[in-house]
């Protein structure tokens, strides 16, 4: 399971055209899904982004996580997260979840942050067109992946 995640001052997702979520300040979670991931890597992804210390303390300094300034959370599915690039130009999607392996730990990644957190939580919809209009913070962008946890 592979995460971009983006400190965000705000963030919005259009859906298909048509439907938008949006969050004020928190993080943004791109997530992909591969055939190897189980609930572990769910279980250990979400704890490893509501506790990442990214956001600044009084003195500015990246001190405290998404729980500790009880920031907002939105989560967009993104396959192309898994690609392959190390043959040719074209990626490769050979390692990235089918639906019925994805979906399910998706909306349990969903459901485990929403127990966790007490602030507003977002979500794109699974398998659909998306756009995603953000204003990074810092930036911060971080890439994690739960296969690299040791």
């Amino acid at each position: 399971m592979r995460v971009v995640l983006q400190r965000v001052r705000e963030a919005k997702v259009i859906i298909e055209e048509g439907e938008s979520n949006k969050i004020g300040q928190g993080i943004l979670v791109l997530l992909g899904i591969e055939m190897a991931d189980e609930m572990p890597d769910v279980d250990w992804l979400v704890k490893k982004v509501l506790n990442l210390r990214i956001f600044g303390d009084n003195n500015g300094v990246m001190n405290k996580s998404l729980l500790d300034v009880n920031g907002e959370l939105m989560i967009v599915s993104q396959f192309t997260l898994m690609a392959a690039t190390k043959k040719g130009n074209r990626p490769s999607y050979i390692k990235a979840a089918t639906h019925e392996h994805a979906i399910p730990l998706y909306e349990s990644f969903i459901k485990k942050a929403g127990s966790l957190l007490e602030s507003k939580i977002v979500t794109g919809t699974f398998g659909a067109m998306m756009r995603v209009v953000l204003e990074n913070d810092g930036p911060v962008t971080i890439l994690i992946d739960s296969k690299n946890k040791e």
